[in-house]
């Protein structure tokens, strides 16, 4: 019976149900426009990034690329719509982008209460600590003593005071005002540890004079799961974004790359089949062509090759997988099967 119920309406015959009609909405706009509307962060090294060509790049922009590929074929069918903290949902609510791929954790009120919702995390962030090589330390439960960077007034002062009372580690807090003032009083001395998102800390290692001489400790002091947002009264299109993230973890793990893709539609697995369109019908039960996967992975590879060349060991930040990795490399990246 291998391979008998490939299709979502064969699928859907055996369980007794119909097979799901798409409906009208962001998608169908996408396709008519021609054209993906992705909603990025102004500058973000490693996430989204413009040259002095204005070309894009970064993790989240390959992101956005990945699901102009999937839906239109096309990677470069893509407008990057740059916004600040405090207008990313108020656009993406507005209608302006119908994605918002940009550095923004998943909490309850922001799932709950402004119509919007996360379509998976595509990055475990959180928190950290950076410390001169210097100190001979590789890890944050080394800091005892420390003269520890923070910025007054923020949810980084409320966690690093957390975390190091609840291990009874002293510690001498050295306020600053922004982030200019941390790396200022960083590379000055003033502290030997700076505290902010994790991976705000790699790049601003890469600005100071000597960036080999710092390292970003692995421990996170927050949970920030960052993650693509679409509204919530579009199910279609939220499991479009959904499927883009899941499918470019499904082909890291099966091994399924840019440079091999087309060898794989002959694979003996069976999933890498469905993922790729050469068995089954699985594109059809979200609005896309059967083989919208392969044309994806083809364009901008799989999960995997989008990590390490924008953060990773390809990547000047050289950020390691950690949380990040696969669940069976140890990591909590993981995704349902294409069956």
């Amino acid at each position: 019976m291998k391979g008998t119920f490939g299709t979502v309406a064969l699928a859907a015959a055996f369980l007794g149900l119909s097979a799901p009609t798409a409906v009208s909405g962001i998608l169908d706009d996408v396709k008519e426009r021609n054209e993906l509307r992705c909603g990025v962060n102004p500058g973000l090294a490693g996430f989204s990034m413009q040259d002095a060509a204005e070309n894009w790049s970064g993790f989240d922009i390959d992101y956005c690329r990945a699901i102009a590929a999937a839906v239109l074929g096309d990677p470069t069918a893509v407008q990057f719509v740059p916004l600040t903290t405090r207008d990313r949902f108020r656009e993406l609510q507005s209608g302006k982008v119908d994605v918002l791929v940009r550095d923004t954790a998943w909490t309850m009120a922001r799932d709950t209460a402004f119509g919007l919702t996360f379509a998976g995390v595509n990055y475990f962030s959180g928190i950290g600590f950076m410390v001169p090589k210097s100190l001979g330390i590789d890890s944050a439960l080394q800091l005892t003593g420390a003269r520890v960077c923070l910025e007054t007034g923020s949810t980084v002062e409320a966690s690093v005071t957390e975390y190091f009372a609840a291990r009874g580690m002293a510690y001498t807090p050295v306020p600053v005002a922004d982030p200019a003032a941390l790396r200022a009083a960083y590379e000055a001395g003033t502290c030997n540890v700076a505290t902010g998102e994790q991976v705000a800390l790699y790049g601003m290692r890469l600005t100071l004079g000597a960036p080999d001489e710092s390292l970003v400790l692995p421990e996170l002091l927050s949970k920030e799961p960052y993650g693509p947002v679409v509204l919530r009264d579009d199910p279609q299109w939220f499991a479009v974004v959904k499927w883009v993230h899941f499918a470019l973890l499904n082909a890291e793990e099966m091994g399924v790359t840019s440079e091999n893709v087309d060898a794989m539609l002959g694979a003996p697995s069976e999933e890498a089949r469905n993922l790729l369109g050469a068995n089954g019908a699985f594109g059809e039960g979200v609005g896309l062509a059967n083989d919208w996967a392969a044309v994806m992975i083809r364009a901008v590879g799989n999960y995997g090759e989008i990590f390490d060349r924008n953060l990773g060991e390809r990547s000047e930040l050289k950020i390691a997988r950690g949380l990040n990795a696969l669940w069976t490399n140890g990591g909590l990246q993981f995704a349902p099967p294409v069956r």
